[in-house]
């Protein structure tokens, strides 16, 4: 009899299967038909290859149901079947696994991005994963493995939705990385570690997009962050195309090359991903022979680390402090509090953005004014932070249902703030904290109020990491603040303060937080009294700080110390903040040139200022200008400029595309101005995912951007066969044709397409792109340009079209 999965892969590493799509396609599974449908259709052909596997030595055999969601299915019609399908691939996986070999019922993403990138809802996302998942789980799964996910804020929507229906489920996570050591949406490795282990996962690592070398990279990074078992499912080296076949390089003694190293970093699950074979796995099985290293994790530590999709910051550990921007606060502030009311953002993402810059590690997301629907605000403002910045967010609201709110919407792991000792808080919050994946800010207060003592806020916050404890959540995710007292009232209590940050410290070992100018409220020259208890602060054993980081004196406090207290190693941060300071004379700085209309244009296309880019048009059009003077030279070279950024690393997809929307609203308000043929096209673009492939996220975020550029774009959509892309083509003249493919599978259909334009005369330039393309790719099957992103893309086109 097996032993339970998760103590088997502590006691041993286990071998997960192979490929499944390629090994279907050599049974007889058509270009374009369901994989999934075999399951009914021809289950002793799903049978053969798992029993392939088994044969081979696998320990994990994972279920044909990867596209097995009812939005993966809807594509075939058979969106009814969800239930029927997935049982019955548990069904066959069960037969061919035995009695020795795991059944793991894989699923994937849906092919759609959540809001605000997308269009899905954190609630219809979950509601998908949780109908296929009820489906595996009923079926009789041992695991759960999402696999080849894109999106670190879908995965976590698909762990929550699981999570809810089986507590002790074991669920692997995987994502997929490209080559520059990040998912498609920004997400480096370690984020996607920090926001996975939160919610709940047992395993996580990598698959697909990557040979063995690279997952290696990508699960070294993770394992700096968690303790939890690692997954490598490696492809077998980038596809090829060799005598018109598409074939992986990669033999089964190529995928053994990193077996040692991958057990000694701390992974349990080895298997094989695109273009492995049972010959694959087998080789690995016997690579692993008298090589069953008992799993002893690394000691989780007391670090909290917090992520955002495309950033991840610490807590304690001996990090340096982390600093929690507080202006996005409608406390005395009647321009936020107004746009609050009207639903507005500006005053949002203008804050997000400079706090950002000045230093915040943390932003403080606090959207409590009266008269607003706050869950609906806290849903806009972490939306538009998290487009806006990578920074991670802090929490900030006393109203559980707009937490809940801004949980969904949140896109990594956060720091709610806050939840204290009284009996409705910890009922209220604590559940919200677990089944989400949040940190917690502690507040030392109960019932009886805040404690004047040291001693009764430590006791406080024991109790406060008791009943965490009981709700699931480690004592790492809490942060306790000790609470600032104003010291102008009572001057005794900002040692009481200290006192108790170095008990909590010390005898609780957690870490802690405080709001630090709270301390000088009803004093002169408040930032004087501010600073310096901020550095005793951070004597005593101070983790986070909530500040203003426009406020230097507070800012220059916490550099220094970061120096002193050997938490800003060479002083590398504080060198690089300061090293072009220099002390200028009295009235030397002169006022800088206020900005012109085509720059704040500019400048809003690079923030995504959405709701404010109409204005500046109306501003514009009464300057004079002209519509295509703003197109050409304020929106186009803004644009431009998100290209360049999204080029160097320091822009991701979400930005991108909130760039693209914004530009897009304002194209619209300027085709008011125009008669005629409007703004002139730069030309005319066919774009299609080709035959077989129902994968069109790439493409549609390309169509986007080349709208946005001043192309004209035919959106032929998903799975179109060669004839039409070329029917269309001839019948509208365009200039260009763009193919695109996800699956290894469907990238010989790029070729067929290439072929049928030249055989009939199509003139139109040729382009193509997808996960699994490459260059060389491309130049063996005949295009004219290969594209690695959407943002190449459009600058290739423009330069092919001398535009």
């Amino acid at each position: 009899m097996k032993k339970p999965f998760l103590q088997a892969i502590r006691e041993r590493v286990l071998v997960l299967d192979g490929a499944m799509g390629t090994m279907l396609q050599e049974r007889g599974l058509k270009p374009g038909q369901s994989p999934e449908e075999l399951n009914l259709l021809a289950p002793e052909v799903v049978g053969g290859v798992h029993e392939a596997y088994v044969a081979a030595g696998a320990d994990i055999i994972v279920t044909n149901t990867f596209g097995g969601s009812s939005a993966k299915l809807s594509h075939y019609g058979l969106e009814d079947r969800v239930a029927e399908i997935n049982k019955k691939a548990v069904e066959i996986a069960r037969k061919a696994a035995g009695p020795d070999a795991y059944v793991a019922g894989s699923i994937g993403p849906t092919g759609r991005f959540l809001e605000p990138v997308g269009d899905m809802s954190f609630d219809e996302a979950a509601a998908i994963f949780g109908e296929q998942a009820a489906a595996l789980i009923e079926g009789g799964v041992d695991a759960i493995s999402l696999e080849t996910f894109l999106d670190i804020k879908e995965i976590r929507a698909a762990v929550i939705a699981i999570r809810e229906l089986s507590a002790d489920l074991p669920i692997i996570a995987m994502l997929t990385f490209e080559e520059k050591g990040r998912s498609v949406l920004g997400s480096p490795p370690e984020a996607a570690a920090i926001t996975l282990e939160a919610v709940g996962v047992d395993i996580v690592g990598s698959n697909c997009g990557l040979g063995v070398d690279g997952i290696y990279d990508i699960l070294k990074a993770m394992r700096s962050v968690t303790s939890l078992p690692l997954i490598s499912q490696a492809n077998a080296g980038l596809p090829i195309l060799k005598d018109g076949v598409t074939v992986f390089p990669g033999t089964p003694d190529d995928m053994t090359a990193y077996h040692d190293r991958l057990i000694e970093l701390g992974v349990r699950i080895i298997g094989g991903c695109c273009g492995t074979t049972p010959a694959h796995i087998k080789a690995m099985r016997a690579a692993l022979d008298g090589k069953n290293v008992p799993f002893v994790p690394k000691d989780a530590g007391s670090t909290t680390w917090l992520s955002s999709r495309g950033s991840f910051t610490a807590i304690g550990g001996g990090h340096p402090v982390a600093t929690i921007g507080e202006r996005i606060n409608p406390t005395g502030k009647k321009l936020y509090s107004q746009e609050l009311r009207e639903g507005k953002v500006a005053y949002i993402r203008r804050e997000a953005l400079e706090q950002t810059e000045l230093g915040a590690t943390l932003l403080d997301v606090n959207v409590g004014t009266p008269g607003i629907d706050e869950p609906a605000a806290m849903e806009r403002a972490v939306f538009c932070v998290t487009g806006a910045v990578q920074t991670p967010l802090v929490l900030d609201s006393s109203s559980p249902e707009a937490l809940e709110r801004g949980l969904k919407a949140a896109d990594g792991k956060v720091l709610i703030n806050s939840v204290n000792g009284e009996e409705k808080s910890l009922a209220a919050v604590l559940p919200l904290a677990r089944k989400y994946g949040a940190a917690l800010v502690c507040l030392t207060l109960d019932d009886a109020g805040i404690p004047a003592t040291a001693t009764g806020r430590v006791a406080i916050a024991g109790k406060i990491a008791e009943r965490a404890a009981a709700a699931g959540i480690p004592r790492r995710n809490l942060v306790v603040d000790c609470l600032t007292l104003t010291v102008s009232a009572e001057q005794k209590g900002a040692l009481e303060t200290l006192d108790a940050v170095r008990r909590v410290k010390g005898e609780l070992n957690l870490n802690t937080v405080l709001g630090v100018s709270n301390i000088s409220f009803g004093l002169p020259c408040r930032p004087l009294i501010s600073s310096t208890f901020f550095s005793m602060a951070m004597l005593s054993g101070l983790d986070a700080a909530i500040v203003n980081p426009k406020e230097q004196a507070m800012m220059a406090a916490w550099r220094s110390a970061m120096v002193l207290l050997h938490r800003d190693v060479n002083a590398a941060a504080y060198i690089d903040a300061y090293k072009g300071a220099v002390a200028e004379p009295a009235g030397a700085a002169g006022a800088a040139e206020p900005e012109g209309i085509r720059g704040r244009l500019g400048r809003a296309v690079i923030n995504g200022e959405r709701e404010g880019i109409e204005a500046l048009v109306e501003q514009a059009l009464a300057e004079g200008l002209t519509p295509m003077q703003i197109s050409s030279e304020a929106l186009l070279p803004g644009l431009e400029e998100v290209g360049r950024r999204f080029e160097k690393g320091s822009f991701f997809l979400p930005q991108v595309m909130q760039s693209a929307d914004t530009m897009k609203a304002a194209f619209t308000r300027l085709k008011k101005e125009l008669t005629g043929s409007g703004l002139a096209s730069l030309g005319k673009i066919l774009i299609a995912t080709v035959e077989g492939d129902i994968h069109d996220i790439g493409k549609n975020i390309l169509v986007t951007l080349l709208e946005n550029n001043g192309f004209e774009v035919i959106d032929l959509g998903k799975n179109v066969a060669a004839a039409k892309i070329v029917a269309k083509a001839q019948e509208l003249q365009v200039d260009a044709v763009g193919l695109s493919a996800l699956m290894t599978t469907t990238m010989a259909q790029m070729e067929k397409v290439i072929a049928l334009l030249k055989a009939e005369g199509v003139k139109s330039f040729t382009m193509v792109g997808g996960a699994v393309v490459t260059g060389d790719y491309a130049k063996e099957i005949g295009a004219d340009l290969y594209a690695k992103d959407a943002m190449e893309a459009v600058q290739l086109i423009k330069k092919m079209l001398g535009k």
